[in-house]
């Protein structure tokens, strides 16, 4: 007998898979690089005009020149509301260790008071990203650290004084530093991890709670068939019990009413089997794709608005739909997405669904009045407010305008390892004959095939028998 493909509870990826991917915006990073530039600068200023000391002004304008550059560059290449992942997170900070130990070389070293600053990048690290980052961060520090101890511009006065603390006070000052980025990032490190680990109990004792609720829910509905079913299978027994009795010299017919006395036999034990556990149906894990979209679209196609859906390989990809997983935070992000078409859209919503073998893509497009061109940067944040207009509330009365429809789907979807992207089909500013039909706004969601498509032999393999839901 073959082998039954193995397959895993989607839930429960949630609560295993590491989340601090993503944790972090880079406009949170920004910001605070800007508030470090504006500090940077005027402590530079301060120290050079209103303390007399002899300072390199071009060479550390130019350090914190680069952090203006790069804070630049970053504005506008990403999104507003771009989030980091750990690598990408890891190098910004160390961009900005690299920026203030350059700094201290220029400054003294550590003579200058602010090179305790450098613990600043190493605690977010400790805070928001991985152990690796953080180690790395870590390590960095302590070295850079230790190179402008002995290697620095010496801070002097206009006189010619040098500004200098006796051998002993520096050693104490280094070991300060370094003691304080390992304590102080352990230390960060320890109550985050016991914060998340708080949340992932709260989210694994609300899974269990939903998953026996519906034991629950299925078993009361079990248990009502079967007593509303039991007194015909009950009567269907007896009466094939005195058949096969009568009919003792007609073995046919006889083997006949034994077949259906075993089958009502059969029938109340899978009553009895399904009210202790239920069944977990191998046929409900995955789907072709087209078939997972429209069941996540289903709720939202009969009210008002042409739904049109299209699905096709792009040139040179396998003529057959792809099978997936049917995870619930495939469906209910794509169901949201299919919702927020449809609110907005005039008269047609366009779901097409694409797969070249190596990604798998999924557009919808509408008929509406598309993103606001001032909000398009922001999708995707919760509690996203703006003012509505007369015909927002004419068309979707007592929408509040928070962005968490969106901000829940592209969250669900981005755990599935999907990218979301949202634009406008058009420029919202054409009239509507110079746009064409697919002319308001547009979500294009990208997974790579690996993330959610079964292995070609998994998806061919024979299902086996129902197994009992693991509570």
């Amino acid at each position: 007998m073959p082998r039954m493909a193995q397959t895993t509870d989607p839930t429960r990826t949630l609560l295993t898979r590491d989340l601090r991917s993503g944790w972090v915006r880079l406009r949170t990073l920004l910001v605070l690089r800007w508030l470090a530039v504006l500090g940077q600068t005027a402590t530079v200023v301060v120290a050079s005009l209103f303390l007399g000391l002899r300072v390199e002004l071009g060479l550390c304008f130019l350090a914190i020149g680069t952090s203006v550059l790069s804070n630049m560059i970053a504005m506008t290449v990403f999104p507003p509301n771009q989030r980091l992942a750990d690598w990408d997170a890891m190098l910004t900070l160390l961009f900005d260790l690299t920026q203030l130990s350059f700094l201290l070389f220029l400054t003294g070293g550590l003579n200058n008071p602010f090179a305790l600053l450098i613990l600043a990048p190493v605690t977010i690290s400790a805070t928001a990203l991985t152990m690796r980052s953080t180690v790395i961060l870590g390590l960095a520090a302590i070295v850079l650290i230790t190179l402008v101890a002995f290697y620095h511009v010496p801070l002097t006065t206009r006189a010619g004084e040098v500004i200098e603390l006796p051998a002993l006070f520096l050693a104490g000052f280094w070991a300060a530093i370094v003691i304080g980025i390992v304590f102080l990032s352990g230390y960060a490190r320890r109550v985050t991890l016991e914060i998340h680990s708080m949340s992932q109990a709260l989210l694994a004792t609300q899974e269990a709670l939903a998953r026996e609720q519906k034991l629950t829910d299925l078993g009361g509905v079990v248990a009502a068939a079967a007593h509303e079913l039991g007194t015909p299978l009950a009567t269907i027994k007896l009466v094939s019990t005195e058949l096969a009795e009568e009919l003792e010299d007609n073995p046919d017919l006889a083997a006949d009413a034994r077949l259906i006395r075993e089958q009502a036999d059969r029938c109340r034990d899978i009553m009895r089997d399904m009210g202790r556990a239920g069944k977990d149906d191998l046929h409900m894990h995955s789907a072709p794709f087209g078939a997972v979209v429209r069941e996540a679209a289903e709720p939202h196609v009969d009210r008002g608005v042409e739904v049109h859906f299209e699905f096709a390989p792009m040139p040179g990809a396998d003529e057959a739909q792809p099978a997936i997983y049917r995870r619930p935070e495939i469906i209910h992000g794509i169901r949201n997405l299919v919702q927020n078409a449809v609110d907005f859209a005039n008269d047609d919503v366009w779901v097409d669904g694409l797969w070249d073998g190596q990604n798998i893509y999924l557009r919808l497009t509408d008929d509406g009045a598309g993103f606001p061109p001032d909000l398009i940067g922001r999708l995707g944040d919760p509690f996203l407010r703006r003012r509505k207009s007369p015909r927002d509330e004419q068309q979707r009365p007592g929408y509040e305008g928070m962005g968490l429809g969106l901000f829940i789907a592209k969250t669900l979807l981005e755990r599935s390892g999907a990218r979301v992207a949202f634009r406008n089909a058009t420029d919202p500013f054409l009239l509507a004959e110079e746009s064409g039909e697919r002319r308001g706004a547009m979500v294009e969601v990208t997974w790579p095939a690996a993330a959610i498509q079964l292995a070609e032999g998994v998806a061919h393999a024979p299902l086996g028998e129902n197994r009992p839901i693991q509570a």
